[in-house]
């Protein structure tokens, strides 16, 4: 295992966050491209079908293919087929959502990311994203980004907690890289893994790989639109301001009204997946068939296929072209193609479709307020945009990376109150229900944090509150025999008595002090024989991992408990199942709190 000094530690997992950084920015392209291509393969050479781009995206694959027309009900299940197949037979983790895959590994895997599947992920799901599987590309990055920073960290064999930071600067360069936003790219790495936490000490190599991917992808995509640098952003929206103070409580509605439509899309997501789970055929199978019910739906809807970013952007610049009626129609069917997509196993991301949910639920919101009170609500676009950042809140738990993520994608940053109000209530109205199951509350639950956790609560509690006083404590006298110990041992289970002589502590004697002495002899031998003297003792106001640690140290299982001015005076006793017993009782008041 590789080992730095802890000064050094710091610097050397930021050089590796920014090689990560660099790499993950041009496995951003890569599934940028990919995505582009097999769309152009598959939507429009096979299927004649072209969907809108939003405002924008670059275009970097500049060939078109024309094959002859193939029903169109059919291209999603071709692309569920491929998918399956090459995703099952090599890297079964690659199926379904990215992002849940690579919490798990953080949390329950110390980190570990095989090498291959970066590289099959980028492909399968540009696949599916291409053949008109409603996914987006950012669960997809979230898993390659994190396959990167854990492959270069297993490959220079580094600690599993460095591991750890390098997957979380992966998934922040990823996600940086993909949307072109590097402050929600480094926030979400640090904040998708827990419900109501953050894995802080990440947050550095995150910064640095999320902005360095983002930079890597910008000047690749720069060059290729022939526009200056930092000038790409993925929509193009109008100036969009807040009229009233009267809209903050549209906004709250909105916010409300986000929350319960992400609880309809968690447990739609959760239904199907189980649903898929239980069908009895093989498993590369199944991609297909919720391909073929989402390409079913296409022919009618084209606006559920693919990512959908095109059809946000059209609610974004005009929401007034649309109906309300149709806008609610759209969210509920993007809801539907979205998890029969990725929870029969296609791969691809929740969090973009998430945003086209918000969009399109946003819209029609604002255009039942426009209608209401049209001299407040004037512009139900900036709805549409609120609509994403609160979706996207609720359902992924991720706050401020919601925030962070719309303000730099669509550069409205006048409506930021507006946008936290929304999103903060969307996010407690989700309460825990959560996307990504593998998430958990705080770092307390994590077993990447269980024993730093254990060592932070032990330091914590003092030895007085958690030992056995004297007065419970049964003792024995110098002058007693070694039977009368064995005696007590089998009556009360203790395997350990203090020995005590004119109310002074003078030695401790244990079952294996006893067992040692010869049987016909036990009668005879007296315990001031065979006691130890030299005492390994702790203070009341010493904490339980130093206790625990003394215990580990000297192997004993208990400690007896002094004054520190007069360890000839027999205050207690703890055992480390006391110390069990005390971590315990304050593990669950902070579960219950």
């Amino acid at each position: 295992m590789l080992k730095t000094r802890p000064p050094l530690r710091f610097v050397f997992r930021l050089f590796l966050s920014i090689i990560i950084g660099v790499i993950t920015g041009f496995a951003s392209f890569a599934l940028y491209y990919l995505t582009q291509f097999f769309t152009k393969l598959f939507l429009y050479g096979m299927g004649n079908l072209t969907l809108p781009r939003p405002g924008g995206e670059v275009e970097i694959v500049k060939f078109d293919y024309y094959f002859g027309t193939v029903p169109l009900f059919l291209l999603p299940a071709i692309g569920g087929l491929i998918v399956g197949f090459v995703a099952y037979k090599f890297a079964p983790e690659t199926a379904g959502g990215g992002t849940g895959k690579i919490i798990e590994a953080f949390h329950n895997s110390r980190g570990f990311v095989r090498a291959r599947v970066p590289a099959i992920k980028t492909v399968i799901s540009a696949v599916t994203i291409g053949s008109g599987g409603s996914a987006g590309r950012e669960g997809p990055i979230t898993q390659i980004g994190g396959g990167i920073g854990s492959t270069i960290a297993t490959l220079l064999k580094l600690s599993d907690r460095d591991r750890r930071i390098l997957l979380v600067s992966g998934i922040s360069g990823g996600i940086g890289s993909v949307f072109l936003a590097p402050l929600a790219g480094a926030f979400f790495g640090i904040e998708v893994l827990y419900k109501r936490d953050y894995e802080v000490d990440a947050l550095v190599p995150a910064i640095a790989s999320s902005i360095i991917a983002y930079i890597v992808l910008e000047i690749l995509l720069s060059n290729i639109a022939g526009v200056p640098f930092g000038k790409i952003s993925i929509f193009r929206v109008p100036s969009l301001s807040i009229n009233s103070p009267v809209e903050y409580l549209t906004y709250a509605a909105l916010g409300i009204i986000s929350g319960a439509v992400g609880l309809l899309y968690i447990f739609s997501y959760d239904f199907t997946k189980r649903l898929f789970k239980k069908l009895r055929v093989p498993d590369y199978i199944k991609p297909a068939i919720g391909g073929l019910i989402v390409g079913i739906m296409g022919m009618r809807i084209h606006e559920v296929l693919g990512i959908g970013y095109g059809y946000a952007q059209m609610v974004l610049s005009e929401c007034t072209q649309f109906t309300i009626t149709f806008l609610l129609v759209l969210v509920f069917a993007k809801i539907f193609a979205t998890v029969l997509t990725v929870g029969s196993g296609g791969s691809g991301g929740l969090f973009a479709p998430s945003l086209v949910i918000g969009s399109f639920l946003g819209g029609a919101v604002g255009l039942f307020f426009n209608g209401v009170m049209p001299d407040i609500v004037t512009q139900p676009e900036a709805y549409a945009l609120i609509g994403m950042a609160s979706f996207l809140s609720g359902a992924s738990k991720t706050p401020l990376t919601a925030i962070f993520l719309v303000l730099e994608i669509t550069g409205q940053y006048a409506l930021l109150p507006a946008i936290m109000v929304a999103s903060t209530i969307s996010y407690i109205i989700t309460k825990d229900y959560t996307l990504y199951s593998n998430q958990v509350p705080t770092r307390v639950e994590s077993p990447a944090h269980r024993n730093e956790m254990i060592v932070d609560l032990l330091e914590d509690i003092r030895v007085g509150d958690a030992m056995v006083s004297a007065e419970d404590i049964i003792t024995v006298k110098p002058d007693d025999t070694a039977q009368h110990v064995l005696r007590l041992v089998e009556k009360t289970g203790h395997i350990g008595y203090p020995v005590v002589e004119g109310g002074r502590l003078v030695g401790i004697i244990t079952f294996d002090d006893v067992e040692r002495v010869p049987v016909e002899n036990r009668d005879r031998v007296r315990v001031g024989d065979i006691m130890t003297t030299r005492l390994i003792v702790t203070y009341p106001d010493e904490d339980l991992r130093s206790a625990l640690t003394k215990m580990v140290s000297h192997n004993i299982g208990r400690l007896l408990v002094v004054p520190r001015d007069d360890e000839s005076k027999l205050l207690g006793i703890i055992t480390k199942a006391d110390i069990l017993r005390a971590y315990a009782k304050v593990r669950s008041q902070l579960a219950s709190s």
